[in-house]
Parts: C-alpha cells; sequence; structure tokens
C-alpha cells in the first residue's frame, strides 16, 4: 500500500492565505499484477473527521478509513481548516482534494466516476453542505470544474443551522458568529437538497446529547422529498462521536455501544450496493 500526505497549498498556493495548511492523506492499495489487476481503478472515500469546525479528530480518520481498504477503495483523509478560518475555506479545500484525486487518477487507479463522501459530526456537515453546494459562486470562482460527490455517508451530523437544534458551536467556528436569518437558509443542509444531491447513508444515536438526532432525520427527509436514495439507521443509546464505537476509537466499551457497531456492517453493504 501507498500512503502519503499532500500539502493543498503547494498546488493551490491561496489555500495557504493567512496560516491555513489543510492537508490530504492517501490510502492506496497496490493493484496486484499476479491477479491481472494492473489496470484495474478503484473508487474513492474522501474522509472529513469532525471536531466541530474548531479541530479535526484523529478517530475519525484514519480508524475509519482502514475499513474502506478491504472493500477496494482508495482512502483519502481531509484535515481541513478551521477556526479562526471561515467559510467558504472549507468548501474550497473539498473540492481542491477532488482536484488532486483527479489530476492524479492514472497514477493513484482511481475511478474519478465513483468519488464519494464521509463526513463526521461537524465533518458530516462539511460533507452534506459540498454534496449540495459543489457549485455555488464560492466554489466555482476558485474551482471552475469542481466535482459533484458519487455519494455521501454522514455520521451524527451536523446539519441544521436552525435555533434550538442545532450545534451553534460548529455555526460559530465556520462563521464567525451565530447565524443569522439568511444563514439559517444557506447553512442548514436539509434546506440545500436538490434533485442532483447524491445518495447518503446516514446514521445517529438517539441519544445525542450534543448533536440532535433532528439533524439526521431531517436531511433524510429533505432527501426522501426529492426521491434521492438514502438509508437511515438510529441507534436508542449512544453518546455522540462514537466513530467505530469500539475498543479502538473509545476508552470505554459498553453493551449499548457494542450494538451501535453494527453500523459499519450496515455501512459496507450499502457500499457494495451503491458503488
Amino acid at each position: 500500500m501507498k500512503t502519503g500526505t499532500i500539502e493543498l497549498k503547494s498546488r493551490f498556493p491561496f489555500l495557504g492565505e493567512d496560516g491555513k495548511n489543510p492537508t490530504l492523506t492517501y490510502y492506496l492499495p497496490y493493484n496486484m499484477t499476479e491477479m491481472g489487476w494492473q489496470d484495474k481503478k478503484r473508487p474513492c472515500i474522501l474522509i472529513c473527521p469532525g471536531g466541530g469546525y474548531a479541530g479535526c479528530s484523529q478517530r475519525e480518520d484514519e480508524p475509519i478509513g482502514v475499513h474502506f481498504l478491504p472493500l477496494g477503495f482508495n482512502v483519502f483523509v481531509l484535515r481541513y481548516s478551521v477556526a479562526p478560518h471561515r467559510f467558504p475555506s472549507q468548501l474550497r479545500e473539498v473540492a481542491a482534494a477532488y482536484e488532486i484525486i483527479k489530476e492524479n487518477a492514472d497514477q493513484w487507479n482511481c475511478d474519478t466516476e465513483k468519488m464519494g463522501i464521509m463526513g463526521f459530526s461537524a465533518g458530516g456537515h462539511l460533507a452534506a453542505h459540498y454534496s449540495n453546494a459543489w457549485d455555488i459562486p464560492e466554489v466555482r470562482e476558485v474551482f471552475s470544474d469542481s466535482y459533484r460527490p458519487f455519494a455521501s455517508v454522514l455520521c451524527y451530523p451536523v446539519i441544521t443551522a436552525e435555533p434550538n437544534i442545532r450545534h451553534t458551536g460548529s455555526f460559530v467556528n465556520l462563521l464567525g458568529h451565530e447565524p443569522d436569518a439568511d444563514e439559517i437558509g444557506r447553512f442548514s443542509c436539509e434546506k440545500l437538497v436538490r434533485d442532483d444531491t447524491p445518495p447518503a447513508f446516514l446514521w445517529h444515536t438517539a441519544a445525542d446529547n450534543c448533536v440532535p438526532v433532528q439533524s439526521t432525520l431531517l436531511y433524510a427527509n429533505a432527501l426522501a422529498n426529492h426521491k434521492i436514495p438514502h438509508e437511515v439507521h438510529i441507534y436508542p443509546y449512544g453518546w455522540h462521536g462514537l466513530s467505530t464505537a469500539d475498543e479502538h476509537t473509545n476508552k470505554d466499551v459498553n453493551a449499548d455501544m457494542t450494538y451501535v457497531q453494527s453500523w459499519l456492517d450496515s455501512l459496507k453493504n450499502w457500499v457494495k450496493l451503491t458503488f
């Protein structure tokens, strides 16, 4: 397997303004020639860890990516800019990551028609936001050929900016202030879903007291209204930020968490069906 990390500003210097240093880490399985796979093109998944737009969680990058390698994926982890860096930096960095993948597609054996995006918590907001706003002016003015993700995976995602059910800290970090009435519409992903929004897999816990489960339900309802294929799993128990819900990403493991671990098996089945 080939691995490495690219500083996005090395390819797009404007992404390094004001001290930003977003990175793209890649995990590329070798195409085994003895299997006749030397020309095999692999689907790709771009992972956006969570962290409230204040950081990027280590528990939601490589520990997640390794689960996609046996499925035949090339895996990419985007450590995007966070506060004090604001919108639209994060969307532009997702677009840049896809641009780098496309530029290296032949060398890396990437199927550029099947590049998905995955996000956790605030990274889930970034993934959902980009899935619906990949072609907005703030992105297109720097990436005129920005890529629409093939599919999205949203794990206990921050979705809505609506008062009382939003994760306020994420939006304050993203915008520099609490969203006003106009920004609630612009940054609530359930309000952005359209007929060409990519298919989605979502999961959440009903007991999440950090990012309310309503976020996932609102997005799923919007997908249903636009007839976008989607799969949703709501688990009754479990705190926010479970990642793999096992001892690899959590200090304590209990029966509730063991039950939640099945989200990965469900995701793998969905991936095989969707990709």
